[in-house]
């Protein structure tokens, strides 16, 4: 039975979307809910499944194709299997079985000559080589190029030294000097569109500030493993204070979590968290909803399982929309200190870096202490630099004690 495989039926705000990846080809057998094709769009990459057993009988829409929403892309027939693949594994299979299955007299007629089993025909039971095959072969050759990876290991041992030393690296001829041009992904284009328009439209302004790790982890190392135990299993990071040191400061300075909308000025009254993901098709900001009222194992519960649906291209559009504010950490990949751009309509955008060892002076004495440095890029049309520098100062006192977070001081 034919079954048409449609696109799946996109949200309003999602026009259409781009063939990104045949994971079946016709003939090809599959199962009922193998993934079959990943569709991508200006936001998130839909998947769709096999609907029964069967496979492919032909595509319609090949890869870097744009496609509609319910737009038929392939026809699928139920309780087909492809053969072509167990042919070709049988043809193969046979190859190498010529020289496993010949006697030890012919492997070694085959090896004095510097002969390959595939290049004599063998005329014995079921093609098995014969001593007489190679003789034959030897008396009258056939020109047949055959190259296997002991060949040139068998030149090379034969070539005079004077010839190996004058050997060129075949990586350093001006013929391995390629390009190679690729188009971007719609997911690439839309992040490099809005990256550029929010550079372009805000008034953007950084500001920076250092805060000493020790007090969070040293509370972190005291309880990490009795969290972990009563959270049932969920391991205790630094993202969590973090955004509960940010959800905490945004109640007291609402301009930093409020938006633009043309001439109005937003001002929310919950805190929702975009939390940004580097993921293998670019970078997604899945949205952590009222923080406020999270406990810290809520908070890292969810990030781990939005960063799971990141990268295994799960997410949905209602958990990529509607942030109020944003946190990236680039310290994970080793980043000391950088500006992170907004997420509009967002008017701010929190940067976290890597820890590091330095000296700092305290009472007099240098001491060494793990430090991190916090940056604030904010829109200066919303908020001013006053209110800016006072919500970065109020995550560093909370995060340097802790305590004050959950006494909300």
């Amino acid at each position: 039975m034919s079954i048409e495989i449609k696109a799946p039926s996109f949200p309003e705000s999602v026009a259409d979307g781009t063939i990104a990846t045949w994971h079946k080809q016709p003939g090809e057998a599959c199962k009922r809910d193998d993934l079959i094709v990943d569709i991508e769009t200006d936001k998130v990459v839909m998947e769709v499944v096999a609907p029964a057993d069967g496979s492919l009988s032909d595509i319609t829409v090949a890869e870097g194709g744009t496609v509609m929403s319910n737009e038929i892309i392939a026809h699928f027939t139920e309780g087909a299997v492809a053969t072509t693949q167990a042919n070709e594994g049988q043809s193969a299979a046979t190859a190498t079985d010529q020289s496993d299955s010949s006697g030890p007299a012919v492997r070694k007629l085959l090896h004095e000559n510097n002969l390959h089993a595939t290049q004599v025909t063998g005329t014995g039971k079921g093609g098995r080589l014969l001593k007489e095959d190679v003789l034959n072969y030897l008396k009258h050759p056939t020109p047949v190029a055959v190259v296997t990876p002991a060949a040139p290991v068998a030149m090379a041992k034969e070539m005079p030294k004077e010839s190996t030393n004058q050997m060129v690296s075949p990586s350093s001829g001006p013929q391995h000097r390629t390009s190679r041009r690729v188009p971007m992904t719609r997911l690439r284009a839309t992040i490099a569109k809005r990256l550029v328009s929010a550079q372009n439209e805000a008034a953007m302004l950084t500001t920076y500030n250092e805060v000493d790790m020790s007090p969070i982890m040293a509370l972190r190392k005291q309880y990490k493993a009795q969290f972990e135990k009563a959270h049932n299993g969920t391991r205790l990071g630094f993202m969590s204070f973090f955004v509960k040191a940010a959800a905490e400061a945004l109640k007291r300075y609402p301009a930093v979590n409020a938006s633009l909308d043309g001439n109005d000025m937003v001002y929310h009254a919950y805190q929702d968290v975009s939390v940004a993901v580097s993921t293998d098709r670019g970078l997604v900001v899945p949205v952590l909803r009222d923080v406020e009222a999270m406990t810290l194992a809520d908070i890292e519960k969810g990030i781990v399982d939005l960063a799971n649906q990141a990268k295994s291209g799960k997410l949905t559009l209602e958990e990529m929309q509607g942030g109020t504010f944003t946190i990236t950490n680039g310290g994970i990949f080793g980043s000391l200190l950088s500006t992170p751009i907004l997420n509009a309509p967002q008017t701010a955008i929190l940067g976290m870096h890597k820890i590091q060892d330095r000296p700092v002076a305290e009472n007099g004495q240098v001491v060494i202490r793990p430090i991190m440095y916090l940056a604030l890029s904010y829109d200066h049309r919303m908020i001013d630099g006053k209110e800016a520098v006072q919500f970065l100062v109020t995550v560093k006192e909370l995060l340097q004690d802790p305590a004050r977070i959950l006494l909300e001081i």
